[in-house]
């Protein structure tokens, strides 16, 4: 089995890079040219308590990340939020990798409105097959925004040094939002595939007895079954049609109900359960909130209307 390292530090990090020691406690760029694996280093896995964001230019090694083996191509961009796992599988020398890492802790973003909204770039949770490509320009853009960062991080710290970085942070994750919105537009006749393929498993899932075995289908079942991580599914949805993957699932349950409700001799609470809610309140609510009325009140009005 596979010996786990678990970094808790930039400290640490650094050490395990066989870098100099941080200039910053809390952050650190690292130039990936200047670093290797060793020995000691390979066949492991690390997990750590940063988030980092890498930009790979080039890569002797196939790594492997959480589900998927990395194959970059030239300047794609991944992030990965505190707890992930990367596993290398063998050595490289200094100078066979090209591009730079970010890493930071937690605790140099706490108190921040960044910690707030940490959550909103969904890319931290993407799978490397869901990496960014970036244009030269686009680079050049990031680029810039690290050497800020990273003279900030050689200026002697003073009262201000954090909300400088912080700044400087939230600025790079905000372009590369835009970056990959830019992407999901450059998809879109991919997109428009797999936008289908969802509505075909949807409609697969109720049609089956899925549903009675299994309950209410979530987006990470959808999100495996079309082999993405369920933040970018999510976020490509968003994107495509300005629904998030749940609130796709909500409407094809509600668009199922409508109709199951107007067969006579079902009870509410029958209908809930055939639509694979644990308990009937929250259907009720969840169709109220959707259709602005209560469930009872949908019958009624369409048997008047009839």
């Amino acid at each position: 089995m596979n010996q786990i390292i678990h970094i808790k530090s930039i400290t640490q990090l650094l050490d395990s890079y066989g870098a100099e020691k941080p200039k910053h406690p809390l952050i650190a760029i690292v130039d990936l040219s200047k670093v290797g694996v060793s020995e000691s280093m390979s066949n492991i896995k690390l997990t750590t308590d940063l988030y980092s964001i890498t930009l790979k230019t080039k890569t002797p090694l196939r790594l492997k990340y959480g589900r998927s083996v990395i194959d970059f191509a030239e300047g794609s961009l991944y992030g990965c939020a505190p707890g992930q796992v990367l596993e290398v599988s063998a050595t490289a020398s200094a100078g066979e990798f090209a591009g730079w890492a970010l890493y930071f802790h937690p605790d140099l973003i706490r108190g921040h409105s960044l910690a707030n909204k940490i959550s909103n770039y969904g890319f931290f949770d993407y799978e490397t097959n869901e990496a960014l490509h970036l244009s030269e320009q686009e680079k050049d853009t990031l680029n810039s925004i690290i050497e800020k960062i990273e003279q900030e991080c050689e200026t002697n710290i003073d009262e201000f040094s954090r909300d400088v970085l912080v700044a400087n942070i939230e600025l790079l994750l905000n372009y590369i939002r835009r970056y990959y919105s830019r992407q999901f537009l450059t998809r879109q006749s991919q997109n428009t595939d797999l936008l289908s393929q969802f509505e075909q498993l949807m409609k697969a899932y109720f049609d089956s007895e899925q549903i009675e075995m299994e309950g209410l289908p979530t987006v990470q079942y959808f999100a495996k079954a079309l082999h993405l991580s369920p933040s970018y599914f999510s976020d490509l949805l968003k994107k495509e049609t300005g629904k998030t993957a749940k609130e796709h699932i909500q409407l094809f349950l509600i668009d199922e109900a409508k109709d199951i409700l107007l067969h006579p001799h079902k009870s509410i609470s029958e209908v809930a359960y055939e639509l694979g809610f644990e308990y009937p309140q929250y259907f009720s609510r969840l169709f109220k909130k959707k259709v602005g009325m209560s469930p009872s009140k949908y019958i009624t009005q369409n048997i008047l209307n009839n």
